[in-house]
């Protein structure tokens, strides 16, 4: 495809997007804190380089928890190799290159900084990534002299299944379709239970004593700050425990996952998911073995004649090898600049309380819950973050780069790659709809059908005009009469902005959320 012709991807000629070798066996090997799984290495003795960098926690203020798992996870990972590992703890990454005196090789960085960082290094040979799936070069391939407007999940999906022989039945998808997603689209069951034991724990053993002392004394000397509660540590930090995480869940876990992934419930944040995304942007786990054993573990069931449902497994899949892949793959694609896609116009600032996940402060019960939940674990699964957080973000208009970095920093598994496709395109429509056909704003009744949340809450989601009037349902309104001119042309839209038109008191409804802003709801 010629330069500048439609559908070039932007930053296609950026020599981070270049073809690496896929190995060099013979060097030592830098892992980076999200590349601690075997899968990154060529060999089982392969000499390791690990860093430890304070002076990322230094530049932005994360999760308390989010700092510890990564710690953690680094600091097993050097205890497991012994000394086949070099581990360095420095300031930057930098100063501890400059201590090593001999070729290193690394995979390419899941970031553009850190991709920038180990291209310009001299002595250090860059490979093909590693950690996913689809490899980049074939994304490339797949995705060439398509607009951005076609870089289709779907159509990725689909493609990727074949070639990796996923739940497939010949050329075929398994049960004749490839998408089950209208299966999973529950509200919770009406005795607020699903069917599903809790994920397996991890223990914290003398690791994490230390990460948790050290991490006390930088945060005294002022040299460091972090947002939100300390542990216990939730998720796996090594790749036996994450083996193990993953067994519990495809034994005892997926079979409830499917129906209600989608649903929301104040007293069970876990449902049926399965608690595996930090551990895979940990790099801990190689991806393409765990849809394989979930395939397995769905076609031994089936032979066992108690059949896993399909729609369960096919989900679990398409959220593995479909949405991270494709999530991480149009990070590079969409280029550097896509980060500062603001179609919307959207220019708040992040409230306060939101920042410090102040949810006492908050009235409104599903808000509340989910910076509550944030605030102890620094994790909620895809719907919360979606159609409460996002939502909320959205519909008050809030900066999305400033939201992107929230995100990020909240969230244990929340990486810049990981953040800025999914947020700046999928939440808050600021790239115009590449990712999304429409804007993922939704009213109370949307959180009242898949959630408990609205039960005793001081708003009421049937309303848009007065105290109890509930600022989703009322900032729902006001977001498509701030945008009415900027959707227009979008066809999904039409139906809702005629809805504008009914509405007798969309003026008091826009002036009543004018003046509640992003003051705490």
């Amino acid at each position: 495809m010629a330069a500048g012709a439609e559908g070039d991807l932007a930053g296609s000629g950026d020599p981070a997007l270049a073809d690496f070798p896929a190995q060099a066996p013979d060097t030592r090997r830098w892992c980076f804190a999200d590349q601690l799984g075997p899968h990154f290495l060529d060999a089982p003795d392969q000499p390791v380089l690990l860093v430890e960098s304070r002076g990322v926690f230094r530049r932005r203020r994360f999760h308390r928890q989010k700092a510890h798992l990564l710690l953690s996870a680094l600091r097993h990972r050097a205890a497991e190799l012994g000394d086949q590992a070099v581990f360095l703890q420095t300031d930057t990454y930098a100063e501890a290159l400059d201590r090593v005196r001999e070729p290193l090789s690394v995979c390419a960085p899941t970031t553009w900084p850190a991709r920038d960082l180990v291209l310009r290094r001299p002595g250090v040979t860059v490979l093909e990534a590693r950690g996913f799936v689809t490899r980049q070069a074939d994304f490339r391939r797949w995705a060439e002299g398509r607009s951005r407007q076609r870089l289709l999940m779907d159509d990725f999906y689909r493609v990727a299944r074949r070639v990796h022989d996923v739940l497939m039945d010949g050329a075929e998808p398994a049960g004749g379709t490839w998408n089950l997603d209208h299966d999973n689209r529950q509200p919770p069951p009406a005795d607020g239970r699903v069917d599903a034991p809790p994920p397996w724990w991890p223990v914290e053993d003398e690791i994490d004593e230390q990460v948790r002392a050290d991490l006390d004394a930088w945060e005294a000397a002022g040299d460091v700050s972090f947002v939100g509660d300390d542990g216990p540590r939730l998720f796996p930090v090594t790749h036996a425990g994450t083996q193990a995480r993953l067994e519990d869940f495809l034994t005892h876990r997926l079979r409830a996952f499917g129906p209600h992934e989608d649903a929301m419930l104040s007293g069970d944040p876990w449902l049926a998911h399965s608690m595996l995304s930090a551990s895979l942007n940990l790099g801990l786990v190689d991806p393409a073995d765990v849809v394989h054993r979930a395939d397995a573990a769905w076609r031994e069931s089936v032979a066992a004649g108690d059949p896993l449902p399909l729609n369960s497994v096919e989900g679990f899949v398409r959220q593995v090898m479909g949405w991270r892949d494709w999530i991480w793959h149009l990070y590079w694609q969409l280029g550097r600049d896509y980060r500062h896609g603001n179609a919307l116009e959207a220019h708040e600032e992040v409230p306060g309380w939101m920042g410090e996940l102040e949810a006492e402060a908050v009235g409104a019960n599903c808000l509340s819950s989910v910076l509550s939940d944030v605030r102890e674990r620094g994790w909620v699964h895809h719907i919360p973050r979606l159609m409460v957080l996002g939502n909320y973000a959205l519909q008050r208009g809030i900066e999305p780069l400033a939201i992107t970095d929230w995100f990020h920093r909240m969230f244990l598994d929340g990486y810049d790659w990981v953040m800025v496709a999914n947020v700046v395109g999928m939440s808050q429509h600021a790239d115009g709809g590449v990712l999304a056909t429409k804007p993922y704003a939704a009213g109370g009744a949307y959180i009242d059908r898949m959630s408990d949340y609205c039960g005793g809450c001081r708003y009421d989601p049937k309303k848009r005009i007065g105290e109890d009037a509930c600022p989703f349902t009322a900032g729902y309104w006001a977001f498509l009469e701030r945008n009415r001119e900027r959707l227009a042309d979008n066809r999904r839209m039409r139906q809702p902005l005629a809805g504008l038109g009914r509405l007798k008191d969309l003026d008091a409804v826009v002036e009543q959320e004018r003046l509640r802003g992003t003051d705490s709801p």
